[in-house]
Parts: C-alpha cells; structure tokens; sequence
C-alpha cells in the first residue's frame, strides 16, 4: 500500500512540476527575447549590420515601442508571425510606413496595455529616427466579425492584443486596438 502512495505522489509531482515548467516558459522567453533583441538592435544601430538575435532567428528587431507612462519599453519585430510572437511584439506591416500595426502577447509585452488612456504618449524609435504618438481611442473588437483596416493614407499606430487581459484561456476573438496619431497633429 506504501508502495502506491509513493507512486501517486510521485505522479503527481512530475505533473505539477510539468505544468509549472509550461507556465514559466512563456515569461521568461518573453525577457530572454527581449535581452537578445536588444543585444542585436545595438549591434545594428552601433552600425555593426545586422546581428541575428539566436542562431535560428528569422526576424529581427526594426524598432523601439515605448510608452512612458506605463515604463513599457520593447523592441519590436518584423513580421508578426505567431513564432515571433512568443518573443517580443511584432510589427503587420512596416515600421517605416504611414500606418503601422503591431501585435503583442496580452500576459507578457503588451500587459499593461489596458491601462492606457486617451492622450498619453507612444514612442516608435526605427533606424531613421523617432516618431511621437498620442492615444486617441480604445476600442475592443470581435476578430470574427471586424477587422483592422489599413490605410496607408492616414498616419497612425495601432497596437493590439487578445482581450481581456487575464482571460483562463489564450486564442479567444476579442481584441484589445489602441489607436494613436502623431502627436503633432494634437
């Protein structure tokens, strides 16, 4: 009887610590990601070319995000593939262009953007420079039956990522737009 006791504790946990292992792997690749980009955006800006972030990297960081009132400060990617993704915040379409989009994971680089109200501040740094945005709107979508529109008329940032913030599950249709336009132009 002894015997089975051992076995089922020992079950168990291997199983707890399983699950423990898959619930931190996804925070801390968020930070390594975020240490290796900025280890390769340097490297880029200090005019070093183009230093991959990992040896299996097919993206590289195109630009800086930062929203001072939240302290938040990523490194954005190119192509926002789901891959991507699990590293760091990735741009849909280019950085350099009038009307940007980029894409974060809701629990890791882009969980605070709930808190976010009209007229605060966004920074998007690239290679050629910076560009100041001011929130406009928030607005929660059903990916299912909306979608984001660009317009390479208008000169705007958009950031998005899954709503809400502290769902149980991962993947649902809501999304969370923030929308903001060049500080300049308010």
């Amino acid at each position: 009887m002894k015997i089975r006791y051992r076995q089922c504790a020992a079950v168990i946990l291997t199983a707890a610590l399983f699950f423990l292992g898959q619930a931190l792997w996804v925070p801390v690749k968020a930070e390594l990601g975020q240490w290796l980009l900025e280890r390769s955006w340097s490297a880029r800006l200090a005019g070093e070319g183009t230093l991959a972030p990992w040896p299996w990297a097919d993206t590289e960081p195109v630009a800086v995000l930062e929203i001072p009132r939240l302290e938040l400060r990523q490194l954005v990617l190119q192509g926002a593939s789901a891959r991507n993704l699990a590293w760091g915040p990735a741009s849909l379409t280019p950085v350099s262009g009038r009307d940007i989009i980029v894409s974060g994971h809701r629990d890791t680089h882009f969980r605070g953007l709930t808190r976010l109200q009209p007229g605060d501040l966004v920074r998007m740094t690239d290679e050629k420079g910076t560009r100041e945005y001011r929130v406009t709107w928030l607005d929660i979508i059903d990916s299912r039956h909306q979608e984001i529109v660009i317009d390479s008329a208008r000169e705007r940032l958009t950031l998005v990522t899954c709503y809400p913030p502290d769902a149980p599950l991962a993947g649902g249709p809501l999304r969370l737009v923030v929308t903001a336009v060049p500080a300049s132009a308010g």
